[in-house]
């Protein structure tokens, strides 16, 4: 029988059926394609009020930690901590039951931070995955049975640190034949490593400034072509950083938004426009990318301090010029920005919303989805008219604080909560 009529069946008589796992959507990086927090997901319930997305399964021994999902066709990762150490851990996307596990790191030591546990989100391509650890280590591993490919140090091999004792909280970026990710130490604030060996290719300076402090943020890289060259940008404790794709060199940096303890949210990036924010009662600033003989300046076009908008991390969903995200430190009131101009559409700090604390925000077919530290998940449409709740549920499995993003594929809602994760289905 063919596949999909085989499921078309099923939807007919039982009225929910999971993606066939063969033929399912993939989600291979933090935040999904470009990073962007988007889903491409359609056909989903419009109003969490009149019906609540039903649970599809719950899976236990994906290990503590902080770290949101990637998927392959059939399988989903992630990483956590372990009796023996930090690792990577796949499951079966049809049920969540272990596949594999895999410790990379039994450092005791580098792995007693605040908060701790995993943080990083496995970047996938082809038949590998890479991950950092939450002590710096760098790791390639096979998809197929998490046996290990290389294996780089962020201190050892680039006296790296993270500007605060959170450790460290990057999801590494695959471009072409290239990894590249932040150590965050003085002569190597960013490298380059080749993807297969391990190898580094280049290695670029940190940046330096008044605001902030030396080392890495808390977030992850992405691609630019401002200016009109191609370079590599994120957000590290001297604030965000933009660098020369071809060579590393160090183009330009954006002190201002830094703060002295935590910078978290990975900025986004439309064209020579650059939005990035802080808590800590930092803000939030907006710079154009213009070409300077053979390198890139910054100018900034506007600073909003952070009574008027902070985001502490959650992070934030740029959609037709509109910038969605949690305001307030430690907060998540919903809030909508017009980004070219930083004029607030709604929300600000007028607006509490339906849960607690800071909320990861992610997109899904004309709806925002704000998920609480507090466990609360609210569906929120995503217009700059009018700030519109839609309804909110709770997991069946809270264990806050609940940082993971959710990650929205095929239809179906994962929600990592520490060592348990959860499959939500949101279609109609």
């Amino acid at each position: 029988m063919n596949v999909v009529y085989a499921n078309v069946l099923v939807v007919l008589f039982f009225g929910v059926a999971l993606a066939d796992p063969a033929l399912g959507s993939d989600w291979k990086s933090w935040r999904g394609p470009d990073r962007e927090g988007k889903s491409l997901s359609t056909g989903l319930l419009t109003d969490w009020d009149s019906t609540k997305p039903k649970l599809v399964w719950n899976s236990k021994g994906v290990g503590s930690g902080y770290s949101s999902v990637s998927l392959s066709a059939t399988t989903i990762f992630t990483t956590g901590n372990f009796d023996g150490g930090q690792g990577v851990v796949a499951v079966k996307r049809s049920n969540g039951k272990p596949e594999w596990k895999r410790l990379l790191t039994s450092d005791k030591a580098g792995l007693k931070h605040g908060y701790p546990g995993a943080r990083s989100t496995p970047t996938l391509d082809g038949d590998l995955l890479y991950v950092v650890m939450s002590d710096g280590t760098i790791a390639c591993l096979k998809q197929s049975d998490g046996s290990l490919v290389w294996q780089r140090s962020s201190k050892k091999d680039f006296a790296g640190k993270s500007m605060s004792n959170w450790g460290f909280a990057e999801s590494p970026l695959i471009d072409g034949d290239w990894l590249i990710c932040t150590p965050g130490g003085e002569s190597a604030g960013l490298v380059a490593l080749d993807k297969k060996s391990g190898k580094t290719i280049w290695q670029s300076a940190s940046p330096k400034g008044e605001n902030g402090k030396d080392g890495t943020g808390y977030s992850s890289v992405v691609i630019s072509n401002g200016g009109g060259v191609k370079q590599y940008i994120t957000l590290m404790g001297r604030g965000v950083v933009g660098v020369r794709a071809k060579d590393g060199e160090l183009l330009w940096n954006y002190n201002h938004v830094a703060n002295k303890t935590a910078n978290i949210s990975t900025v986004v990036v439309d064209g020579d426009y650059v939005f990035s924010s802080t808590g800590y009662g930092t803000g939030s600033g907006l710079i154009t990318l213009s070409r300077s003989g053979e390198g890139v300046s910054a100018k900034e076009i506007y600073f909003l301090k952070g009574n008027v908008l902070q985001n502490h991390h959650g992070g934030f969903v740029l959609l037709d010029g509109y910038l969605y995200l949690g305001h307030k430190h430690n907060s998540g009131f919903p809030t909508c920005v017009e980004m070219k101009s930083g004029k607030i559409m709604w929300g600000g700090k007028s607006n509490r919303g339906p849960g607690e604390g800071s909320a990861a925000v992610a997109y899904a077919d004309g709806n925002l989805i704000f998920r609480y530290q507090n466990g609360v998940i609210a569906l929120i449409a995503a217009s700059p008219k009018a700030y519109k709740l839609k309804g909110t549920f709770t997991p069946v499995y809270v264990k806050g604080p609940s940082w993971s993003h959710p990650v929205v594929v095929d239809g179906l809602m994962y929600l990592r909560e520490q060592d348990q994760l959860m499959c939500y289905d949101l279609r109609k």
